[in-house]
This record gives structure tokens, sequence and C-alpha cells, in this order.
């Protein structure tokens, strides 16, 4: 399996969530063994080794590979959630999405100044959300952030806005905007 092979998996739908964007669903990728394996195994490559305590999936898309490397690298899961879906004590950001605004929330006790933090998720676009989970885990007081995405779409801003606020960003690939 390679990274080429991951990319052709993956499925354009044109017009969603809003018109003029052309999301990339990684669900096809996801429902083959060979594909979510693979990604799954390079993701750990990358990170096992680096003291990570914690993985943080951002909703919904990160919690499905995230708890799997969690588990391989030897450290737990944190979700992130959108507004009002944690139980117990949160703590919030609110950030601009592409298309409007959001809010997420992590619990209040998830981390702490221990941890070493890998924040993922599936796709790395304008950056907003990333930068928001980031905020979010930094309110937390932690030692480090690692940050990690399957898929950087080349062309958006988001990998400039993440590193100007000082991330590390790690993503298995790029796929032009339009591609």
């Amino acid at each position: 399996m390679t990274a080429e092979q991951v990319k052709e998996a993956i499925r354009n739908v044109p017009d969603f969530p809003v018109k003029g964007i052309q999301f990339k669903d990684i669900t096809t990728a996801l429902a083959r063994h060979d594909c979510l394996c693979w990604m799954k195994d390079e993701i750990v490559k990358r990170f096992k080794g680096l003291g990570i305590t914690q993985v943080v999936g951002i909703e919904s898309r990160g919690f499905i590979i995230a708890p799997a490397v969690a588990m391989e690298i030897g450290a737990g899961f944190v979700p992130i959630r959108k507004h009002n879906k944690l139980p117990a004590e949160t703590v919030s950001v609110t950030y601009e999405k592409e298309y409007g605004e959001d809010v997420i929330q992590i619990h209040k006790d998830a981390l702490n100044e221990n941890d070493v933090v890998l924040i993922h998720d599936d796709i790395l676009a304008t950056g907003g959300s990333m930068a928001a989970a980031i905020e979010l885990v930094k309110k937390l007081g932690v030692k480090k952030i690692y940050v990690n995405c399957i898929i950087e779409l080349e062309g958006l801003p988001g990998r400039r806005v993440l590193t100007e606020k000082g991330a590390e960003v790690d993503c298995l690939f790029g796929i032009e905007v339009n591609e």
C-alpha cells in the first residue's frame, strides 16, 4: 500500500456541505482494510517513541483512527467534541470555518501539564478547526503538542496558519484542492 493508492481511494463530493466546496470523503478509503491499516500504521511510525501520553481526536472523523493510534503507541484517547456533546465540565473555543462558525469543547480534566499530546484529524484545509483544537489543548497546560492529519489540502492556508502558531504539522499526503 502506498500514499498514492490511498489517495485514489478517496472520493470527491462536489458542493458539500455547501455549494463551492469540493469535499474529500475519506469513508471510501476507510472502508478498505488495506487503506485503513496503512493510514494507522503510517501515523504510528511517525509518532511512536515521542513520549505521547494522549491522542486527541477532533469530532468526528478524527475519532476514527486516533483511538487505534493511541492503542498502538501506548497512549490514551481524548475526544474534542462539538458544543454540548460532553457530559462533564468543559473548556470551549469558538472559531471560524470556511462556511460558518463553530464551537468545540474538551473535558476540563482530560489533560494536564504532564501530557504530551498528538492532535489528529482527517483533513487540514484552512486550519481553523485544528488551530482551535490547539488553543483548546493549550488551555489545559500540556507539556508538548504534535499535530497530524491524513490529508493536507494543498493551496489552502492550513499549514501556514498552524506553523505561524508554532505547531509542528505532519500530514500523510497532500491533495490539490481541485484534484
